[in-house]
Formats: C-alpha cells, structure tokens, sequence
C-alpha cells in the first residue's frame, strides 16, 4: 500500500485556520491542462485564487481535487484544481501558510538530495587567486 500525501490535508487544514481566525486564504496554482481556471487572469502559467466560505460555493477538497464556483468579473465560472497542481496555500493578510515542491520522480529527488556537494568557497576569495585561508576571530578574550 502506498502512502497518501498530506498535501490536501495541510491545505483543509489551512483552509480551516484562516476561517477560523478571519483570515483570507489564497491558493497559488501552476496551470497545466488539467486545471480549469478563467484563463484571462492566468499570468506567467499561475493563478492565485481565493478560497473563501464568502468567495466560494460549493467548495470541496478531496484529495485529488479542489472544485468550487466562484465569480470572476460578474461571472459565475466553475473552477477545478487537481491538488498537485497547487504550489501554496497561505493567508492574503499574514502571508502564513505553506509551499510546495514541484512534483518529481521520487528516484531523482532522492539522488539531488543526497548528491555530495562542494564545499562553500571563503568569503573574499577568488577564483584561482588567494590562499582559500578565511581570517576567524579570535574566541579568546583579555581580561585586566
């Protein structure tokens, strides 16, 4: 059996907290052929969509897929965002919230995280100039 993400429910769950404290939450979507948004106000392949009881009806998170009604420039239009489709959940008036990583092959994920990487070159070095030496304070202290 195969473990579910937790995406959709840290999105509920967002949703929920913002509601609870008053707050507006925002969903940012990347736009693939799948989702169903208003393409006049995608911009740059996103789209940042409020998801407020006030905002929405019919509002439902499921974890495949988010759908409501909402009215774009006195337009009712149906919308519906698969969930690996969302990039963030955050609240528009603290910004609190989460982003999520794109998804990917989960062997190549591993293998990039796990990747040896090369050691942070000293500050005010140069390339092929210098001796690489980075000059520490000193940890001691004189006292009288």
């Amino acid at each position: 059996m195969s473990e579910q993400s937790a995406k959709p429910y840290l999105i509920r769950a967002i949703c929920e907290w913002c509601g609870d404290n008053a707050l507006t939450p925002y969903l940012a979507v990347k736009v693939n052929e799948q989702t169903r948004v208003p393409a006049a106000f995608v911009k740059n392949g996103e789209i940042v969509l409020n998801v407020s009881a006030t905002a929405t009806r019919k509002l439902t998170i499921d974890n495949e897929w988010i759908q409501f009604t909402a009215r774009f420039n006195g337009a009712s239009q149906e919308v519906a965002v698969p969930i690996n489709a969302v990039s963030g959940i955050f609240a528009k008036e603290t910004g609190y919230g989460f982003a999520f990583s794109s998804p990917q092959d989960p062997a190549a994920a591993l293998s990039a995280a796990t990747a040896p990487r090369e050691p942070d070159k000293p500050e005010g070095s140069k390339e092929g100039g210098g001796n690489g030496k980075r000059k520490r304070p000193s940890h001691l202290q004189i006292i009288k």
